[in-house]
């Protein structure tokens, strides 16, 4: 099986499989190799929904699954650990209408009564980890009171900026996708100086949950 993993930051990246595989540092840098019988690639795809479904979609046309492993913030989950990401919806598609701004679907017409906006993984195999609705956007959150807002208006308890982007792209290919991802912080003033202090702890964390369904029958 070919697999494809999406991590957003080098140090994400690095963390999956550390020391193995071989290098191409192209547009997109990758890392090749073999794992319990399946073909991974590793794309370190960049911050942000373009760069996630960019890299996603460039090297999706190969891949029987696409992952994600990285960090998150927290709208409420708990923090220093890792969770499955069983639902992603991107927070800031939708339409601006007077007094609010109502969600859409990603893709879908901003138009009308809004339906369900999430795009759903892949069945969890039983890696017993905590299940969680992620909510991305191409913006950092570090406000109590829009992590508030995303957490009441989307039930999610996680924020990032890719997994949702990437959901988006597998649901056009119609391929299945997992996203497993380690929190950094809580989504407030303290934001900036967590995430830096905690990256590398929760990277390893997240890659090593994903090492674990990667190494299942």
């Amino acid at each position: 099986m070919n697999l494809l993993i999406l991590a957003a930051l080098p140090e994400e990246a690095d963390a999956l499989f550390p020391g193995t595989g071989a290098r191409d540092d192209g547009l997109v840098p990758l890392r090749r190799l073999a794992a319990h019988g399946h073909a991974v690639t590793i794309a370190t795809c960049g911050l942000g929904k373009v760069n996630a479904a960019l890299a996603a979609g460039l090297f999706a046309a190969d891949a029987d699954i696409l992952l994600i492993s990285g960090t998150c913030g927290a709208l409420g989950a708990e923090a220093g650990r890792a969770y499955w990401l069983a639902e992603a919806v991107q927070h800031d598609y939708g339409a601006s209408q007077p007094g609010r701004f109502r969600r859409y679907r990603a893709g879908d017409w901003p138009i009308g009564e809004p339906g369900e906006a999430h795009f759903a993984a892949m069945p969890d195999p039983g890696l017993g980890l905590p299940h969680a609705r992620i909510a991305s956007g191409d913006s950092f959150v570090a406000c109590p009171d829009a992590a508030a807002d995303l957490a009441a208006d989307l039930g999610a308890t996680l924020v990032d900026m890719e997994v949702g982007a990437v959901a988006q792209v597998a649901a056009r290919l119609g391929k299945p996708w997992a996203a497993i991802k380690a929190v950094t912080d809580d989504a407030n003033g303290a934001s900036g100086g967590d995430f830096q202090a905690n990256l590398l702890r929760a990277a390893r964390q997240a890659a090593t949950e994903v090492e674990r369904l990667v190494a299942m029958p």
